[in-house]
């Protein structure tokens, strides 16, 4: 993760952080142009996302959810008013792209599918986003209405001619996808956090809710070969999941929601 030392506060910034940051270094953090994120060196570390206003409410609900359960960060203060900003601990380890988990391939393929096989099988009567399945297909009929098509989402063995073949298969599968896991909705190397291999937590779940399986399957098969350069992993990826859980078929039918963002 790269790191810039910034030499002043944001000037947005609420004083209510403002007041917890005084002192401390802060660093850009920032790798998507949908939010920045900022690492706050006090402590053991926090992180500070900003992002527009109510982007980050769903994050700060499922990021205290996961908490709960004993795999996220914690949140600290979530305020929205000209924009959000949302202010968690740092989970302590590094994420899955860090060298020394990139240089053992095998293992880091099988650690994230057993830790995703345990995740969907938590408990998750209490979750506060009881059918993310229906937002998930709501947002990839959205796109695909506007034009919003990313073909380079595919994985070579997943891919499609146009939006078009896509969207036909998604109409026809989509009732395949249910909602009957705890889903972390964006299941990338990144976004898994392990301390000396062991599971540390999950961070970015914004997208996470009552969802299917195979959104995260699919994510998880996907950042191993974009991360190793390499879909060698996918087969065995699968294995270590369980095969008795995870289905090709809906991996397609995922896919071509995946195209349209």
């Amino acid at each position: 993760m790269k790191k810039t030392l910034l030499n002043r506060i944001p000037n947005d910034m609420p004083h209510d952080i403002q007041r917890f940051v005084s002192g401390a270094n802060i660093y850009d953090t920032s790798c998507s142009p949908k939010a920045k994120v900022y690492f706050i060196d006090k402590g053991n570390g926090y992180y500070l996302k900003c992002s527009d206003r109510g982007m980050l409410e769903k994050e700060s609900q499922m990021t205290e959810y996961f908490y709960s359960k004993g795999f996220g960060a914690e949140v600290l203060n979530y305020i929205s008013n000209n924009s959000d900003w949302l202010l968690t601990t740092a989970v302590i380890g590094e994420d899955c792209v860090h060298e020394r988990y990139l240089m053992d391939p095998k293992r880091l393929c099988d650690t994230i599918a057993y830790e995703l096989r345990k995740l969907h099988e938590t408990d998750y009567s209490d979750c506060p986003i009881p059918d993310r399945t229906a937002e998930y297909l709501a947002g990839a009929e959205k796109n695909y209405c506007t034009g919003n098509y990313h073909k380079s989402h595919f994985p070579d063995r997943f891919g499609y001619r146009s939006a078009k073949e896509a969207y036909d298969v998604l109409v026809a599968g989509k009732d395949a996808l249910q909602s009957k896991v705890l889903l972390h909705g964006d299941y990338c190397l990144p976004n898994i956090i392990l301390n000396n291999w062991n599971l540390s937590g999950f961070i970015d779940v914004g997208n996470g809710g009552v969802g299917d399986r195979h959104i995260d399957i699919f994510w998880g098969v996907w950042s191993l070969g974009f991360n190793l350069k390499t879909n060698k992993y996918h087969e065995r990826f699968l294995d270590a999941y369980g095969r008795d859980k995870a289905d090709e078929s809906i991996l397609k039918i995922v896919a071509a929601a995946e195209v349209f963002g």
